[in-house]
């Protein structure tokens, strides 16, 4: 099957999904489950990640600006910049999409092969509503959430780095954090998040829901989902720059 077929059959399946809503009792039993699964099971990673990541940015920050006539805030200004722009929206989200993506495609694809999905089918369910829309909602609301945390702990852990290494004043990094602040590159990271959480979701659970085979096939739709929902997130991460902030 060529890429074109594959993408006519993606924009198909989100059509579908947005279609013939299941009632509000059921939807909202669904929702707070994939708050959890797809949300919540993913904190541990993204506070790991994000103080240690922030941490390693500021050290070589500081060990690269060794000119004196560089000021030494530019490390805290630099450390904010890397983690607002591109470190927790882009880098966090890859990391999702390898965790989260693969789980989606799993168990969609799982319930493809042992005919759970027929079985919804001819109880007059929406399949694709019921297992894939409260998964895009709650990954729309939860992951800005997230991504916030991951910016606030990767300029934490920059600054904790420099109270233990001694490689910059703690004074100079906080006047770095501080200059020249723009809220406006928070709202990009954001709109970023907002796009890269729809595809996190929407792309392993077309791998997962049109697989055929057995157990063998659903690994290789989960590997390709995780594959291509990267790329995905790297392409669009390109053009989302340009557009917002070209």
């Amino acid at each position: 099957m060529n890429y074109i077929e594959h993408v006519g059959k993606y924009f198909l399946m989100l059509k579908q999904v947005f279609k013939k809503p299941q009632k509000w009792s059921v939807f909202k039993e669904m929702f707070f489950r994939e708050i959890e699964d797809l949300g919540l099971k993913s904190l541990g990673i993204i506070v790991f990640i994000s103080f240690f990541v922030g941490a390693v940015i500021a050290i070589q920050m500081a060990l690269n600006v060794d000119n004196p006539f560089i000021p030494k805030f530019i490390i805290g200004f630099a450390t904010r910049r890397s983690v607002i722009l591109e470190f927790a929206p882009t880098f966090m989200s890859v990391i999702l999409a390898g965790k989260v993506g693969s789980y989606i495609a799993s168990s969609i694809g799982t319930m493809r092969v042992t005919e759970q999905i027929d079985a919804l089918e001819v109880m007059g369910i929406n399949s694709l509503n019921y297992l894939v829309l409260p998964k895009i909602i709650s990954t729309l609301l939860f992951y800005p959430l997230l991504i916030l945390l991951a910016m606030f702990l990767g300029i934490l852990g920059g600054y904790c780095a420099g109270l233990l290494t001694d490689l910059f004043y703690s004074e100079d990094f906080l006047y770095g954090i501080q200059f020249e602040f723009n809220p406006y590159y928070v709202k990009y990271a954001i709109i970023k998040t907002l796009v890269f959480a729809f595809v996190i979701v929407t792309i392993p659970a077309y791998h997962g829901y049109y697989v055929k085979g057995g157990s063998l096939e659903v690994g290789r739709a989960s590997t390709q989902a995780v594959v291509w929902t990267s790329v995905v997130i790297i392409l669009l991460n390109y053009f989302l720059t340009q557009m917002l902030l070209g």
